[in-house]
């Protein structure tokens, strides 16, 4: 049982931050109420005629945080847990993102109340098909570009970019990101955020003098972004010593065999009920190694749980992990954090290159990406590190201050407050 006295609400979290981050800044309690809650939210209503001939109605939602800078960009999740606090605060933490890494974004979100491990492939194009008719008038590539998240894919994202053109009776790729290579998708958008975790896992390991060879890691969650992480790290020396999945998780303190987990896992990232003596919830996070990775769902370190945590670095690769008393407890024990805003940025960054190589309509190859990519996760690690050295705050207040500052300026520039 959590703390009673500890909100777990993601948005109510990302507001005490966000609120924080400003008054640390000098900006107005003007400026707070203009970026505490998205500009729009769009609810909508998707029929969807079903393989057994009826019909369900699926509730879906589309928030666009703030465009002072520039069109909003974000992932659509598809997932039984959806809600609307959720996608506010999904929103308000891709504006930190684009922010931290200097992009021409502000942030967005959408999901939807499904859970597709139980729908059929042409339902789920039915589904798809039908939120991008639904949100077809919000969104758009000098609008608001979708992309994909949380059991959503390329091949999620081919539908919607085709629905989206019927509707708009021309091509339009820089409508949405995340696409297969042959509709105009990007080299390295499918490994991005693992690429980028990977990258500030790197420069986590440099801050605290730890070397990567035979560094011990734990990832929870085997999804996109766990499963390529927890590649990244054994082909680079490291030792990863636990995974987990929505089934429980595997530890091994001598390592796991990582490839053999990689090809047995399934499509939606579960190995581990494949293996008799897995670890029940969410034991992994506690147990003993250099590097922690939650790459699975918000709220998973807790302040009941941040005591027994024995990681010396926590690298947050989903979005939302980690609770603000939990923040509180590990920094007070000298852990390493490096927050979600900055660590998962990578996705929105290979995002933002697919954008510009669809508007220029000139490709670049794969090494081109990784080096690009390469080079704005670095500079945005130094810029946090550098801040929260100098303003003695911890890494998330850190890289909220940085995240926010830029959406602030234009909305003040802009004449908005």
């Amino acid at each position: 049982m959590a703390n009673p006295v500890e909100n777990v609400n993601v948005l109510h979290a990302t507001q005490v931050v966000i609120e924080e981050a400003l008054k640390r800044l000098g900006f107005s309690e003007e400026m707070y109420e203009l970026l505490k809650e998205p500009l729009r939210l769009l609810t909508v209503r998707i029929p969807v005629r079903m393989d057994d001939g009826k019909v369900k109605v699926f509730t879906g939602y589309r928030a666009q945080h703030n465009d002072a800078v520039g069109p909003t960009k974000g992932g659509v999740r598809f997932h039984p847990d959806v809600n609307e606090d959720e996608v506010k605060a999904l929103s308000m933490w891709m504006s930190i993102k684009c922010g931290i890494v200097d992009l021409p974004y502000g942030g967005g979100k959408g999901g939807i109340i499904c859970d597709p491990r139980q729908m059929s492939f042409r339902e789920l194009e039915r589904l798809s098909r039908g939120y991008v008719r639904a949100i077809s008038q919000l969104v758009g590539p000098t609008k608001d570009i979708p992309a994909p998240d949380v059991m959503t894919n390329s091949q999620i994202m081919a539908w919607m970019m085709d629905e989206y053109s019927r509707i708009r009776e021309f091509d339009a790729p820089g409508f949405i990101t995340g696409k297969p290579l042959v509709l105009g998708g990007s080299h390295g958008r499918e490994t991005a955020t693992a690429k980028g975790v990977t990258i500030a896992i790197n420069k986590a390991l440099e801050k605290q003098g730890i070397p990567l060879e035979g560094a011990k890691v734990v990832i929870q969650g085997f999804g996109n972004a766990g499963s390529y992480l927890s590649k990244f790290m054994h082909e680079s020396g490291a030792k990863v010593v636990g995974i987990s999945d929505v089934h429980g998780g595997l530890y091994d303190p001598d390592g796991l065999d990582i490839e053999y987990l990689l090809d047995r896992r399934d499509s939606f990232g579960a190995v581990t009920n494949l293996f008799q003596n897995r670890l029940p919830g969410k034991e992994i996070l506690e147990q003993e190694c250099d590097i922690l990775v939650p790459a699975a769902v918000e709220n998973q370190i807790t302040s009941e749980n941040a005591g027994r945590i024995r990681a010396k670095i926590i690298v947050e690769a989903a979005n939302g992990p980690t609770t603000l008393e939990a923040t509180k407890i590990l920094t007070e024990r000298g852990v390493f954090l490096v927050p979600d805003v900055l660590a998962n940025a990578g996705g929105v960054v290979v995002s933002y290159f697919e954008w510009v190589q669809n508007n220029q309509g000139y490709y670049w190859t794969e090494d081109e990406v990784h080096a690009k990519l390469q080079d704005v996760m670095e500079m945005a690690f130094e810029n946090v590190y550098n801040v929260h050295i100098t303003r003695s705050v911890d890494m998330r207040l850190a890289a909220y201050m940085i995240g926010v500052r830029k959406m602030a300026e234009a909305a003040r520039f802009r004449g908005w407050v």
